[in-house]
């Protein structure tokens, strides 16, 4: 029987959100295949080692990450012309519905959006960097897809498999005018503030989050709140609102001059913020209080002045949505015209490869409406 619906798949990047998203993809093809009529091929993996493009597309059936891994790693050596001409001939060669999925946090992958776009390429990433860039660039890239009817989805941009940003696109093209938004957007940060405690240090909970996979690989990217103030822009865009990373007001937490030298000057410095932290933690704990990195969004009432966004480490009172987040979730509460004076909340879990990768996988369906 022909499948009512063929997809292609070219991967980029396969890291652990990326090798956890070619797992789940393995697991459900089959049932795709019988229950939704959709016939989903991995045409492409690619990522800055190796380069394999199949375009009868890859063998799920028994699918082994080990034995693909090793597979892979005899693969043609990769670049990034390697991959931006290997997608462009694969779209050239096959018909139907093609997307390319970057799990990586490369800058010079999301350049190569714009291309794919304009070759109805249709684009899903878990990649930050294109969707809280140049905002002529980013406007560029949703106007592409627009017009060629091709998606640009990057919902894990923003809490990992959470519904955040397809929530604010269907409020605010219900006609819903977001006023404000108060979201804690690091399952990091929140696990680290979790973690500390009288036996475990700041920089204890720190390798902690880097052991456990929930840090970027730099936890640097984390703790500078780069991460936060990059997630911050893409909710504020989305919500209709003309913001760029320059525009976010930062109240950061560690010194500049940890974030100057290497990565393993980091680590051996990093034990000296370890009494700041553990003064703090007393302060709070006495107060009823716990600590939360906080990034904001407000728009000022009947005052024609460009909308406030801010990061900062705030106290919170214990009875608070935000002091209940537990582990690495994350919370959004979406003030509105409709949704006032109770916000609209969102919670779970915004780290990990696993629901990442659900939350990427989801929006691969989408491209064929599945």
């Amino acid at each position: 029987i022909m499948a009512k619906k063929t997809l292609k798949v070219v991967l980029c990047g396969t890291g652990t959100v990326g090798g956890a998203l070619l797992q789940q993809m393995a697991q459900q093809q089959a049932m795709l295949l019988r229950e939704r009529d959709l016939d989903m091929q991995i045409v492409g993996v690619v990522d800055i080692f190796n380069i394999l493009m199949y375009k009868e597309g890859l063998n799920l059936s028994g699918f082994s990450m080990e034995q693909f891994r090793e597979q892979f790693s005899k693969a043609p050596k990769s670049s990034i012309e390697a991959i931006h001409d290997g997608v462009l001939q694969m779209r050239r060669e096959v018909d139907g519905d093609m997307v390319f999925v970057d799990c990586t946090a490369s800058y010079d992958i999301a350049a190569l959006y714009q291309d794919f776009l304009d070759a109805s390429v249709s684009i899903v990433c878990a990649n930050k960097v294109a969707a809280s860039g140049d905002i002529a660039a980013y406007r560029r890239l949703i106007e592409t897809a627009v017009r060629n009817g091709v998606k640009y989805n990057f919902e894990t941009n923003v809490g990992a498999g959470l519904p955040i940003i397809h929530t604010i696109d269907d409020l605010v093209k219900s006609g819903d005018k977001i006023v404000k938004i108060e979201a804690v957007l690091s399952g990091t940060l929140n696990f680290i503030f979790n973690t500390i405690s009288k036996d475990v240090t700041f920089s204890e909970a720190v390798k902690k989050a880097k052991e456990q996979r929930f840090s970027e690989p730099d936890p640097r990217i984390d703790l500078s709140g780069i991460d936060v103030i990059r997630k911050l822009v893409i909710l504020a865009r989305e919500s209709g609102y003309e913001v760029s990373q320059e525009d976010v007001e930062r109240h950061l937490f560690v010194p500049q001059e940890y974030f100057d030298g290497t990565l393993d000057d980091f680590w051996a410095n990093l034990p000296k913020l370890d009494p700041y932290f553990e003064a703090l933690r007393r302060e709070v704990e006495e107060k009823g209080e716990c600590l939360r990195f906080i990034a904001k969004l407000e728009v000022p009432v009947n005052v024609p002045v460009p909308v406030k966004c801010s990061v900062s480490l705030e106290k919170v009172s214990l009875d608070t949505p935000f002091a209940k987040l537990e582990g690495s979730n994350n919370i959004v509460m979406l003030h509105t015209s409709r949704y006032a004076p109770h916000p609209m909340m969102i919670q779970g879990y915004g780290a990990g490869a696993g629901v990442t990768a659900a939350g990427v996988f989801a929006d691969v369906l989408d491209v064929v409406n599945v």
